[in-house]
């Protein structure tokens, strides 16, 4: 028998994940309950795949600063930013793998969302075509970041901890989720270091690149939907491309 998928909620469940923030943290919230429920009632357990993203993202997480002799205001606020910065890449690497179960999945998208700020602080992308969402008018909020890791350190662990065998590996079903986005999608490529290219997804049957557009996805396929009522999963576009510009709802 199908498993019935479960409801995906529309208001976040209260959880010390995540403080009172600056930043982007409603899905972080949700989605980080989310699997602390399915880990504690045995419902699901991490497969393989799972468990390999999980700890990268771990090691990211719980790396220590580094140690300096002489080391000026600047410079250890900049090795803080690039921590975080380091966190988010890991994140989106195995979020646009498309390998783990659609928990994880929902996991590291809401965590890159939180973590956006880092996207090209401390150090940004080097060519003109990589990737940009949004204009960020001053400095990321390095102790909001930093606030986050503690209590994302004890998830992600959870994460990669051996489970008990009568837990199922199989993922539970999920219920598709639907968002709006009126402006374009990109898809960025990086053929070499330092080298990116980038093109404007397009609808394939009016040849539209303006939207808005409709986003429907179950975590594994998004679909876009042009106002042409044309709807395709064809887009070549990664996950992340077009999580990060969705509202953080």
């Amino acid at each position: 028998m199908t498993p019935e998928p479960e409801p995906h909620p529309a208001v976040p469940e209260p959880h010390p994940l995540t403080p009172p923030s600056p930043l982007p943290t409603r899905a972080l919230t949700r989605e980080s309950a989310r699997v602390r429920r399915l880990l504690a009632t045995g419902a699901w357990c991490p497969s393989a795949a799972d468990a390999h993203a999980a700890a990268a993202v771990l090691t990211r997480l719980t790396a220590p600063l580094p140690s300096r002799r002489a080391a000026s205001v600047r410079t250890i606020v900049t090795d803080r930013d690039r921590r975080l910065q380091r966190v988010l890449r890991a994140t989106l690497h195995h979020l646009d793998a498309h390998a783990v179960d659609p928990p994880v999945t929902a996991l590291l998208a809401a965590v890159a969302r939180a973590l956006l700020p880092w996207h090209a602080a401390p150090k940004p992308p080097a060519a003109a075509a990589a990737p940009r969402y949004g204009e960020l008018s001053a400095a990321p909020p390095t102790a909001a970041g930093e606030a986050l890791l503690p209590a994302l350190s004890a998830l992600f662990t959870e994460l990669v901890a051996p489970h008990p065998p009568t837990s199922t590996p199989r993922p539970p079903a999920t219920a598709p989720w639907q968002a709006h986005h009126p402006g374009r999608f990109r898809h960025y490529g990086r053929p070499a270091p330092d080298v990116w290219t980038a093109r404007t997804f397009a609808c394939p049957a009016c040849g539209d690149t303006d939207g808005p557009w409709t986003v429907t996805s179950d975590w594994r396929l998004t679909s876009l939907r042009c106002p042409c009522g044309a709807t395709t999963h064809d887009h070549g576009l990664a996950l992340s491309e077009i999580w990060l510009l969705l509202p953080d709802e």
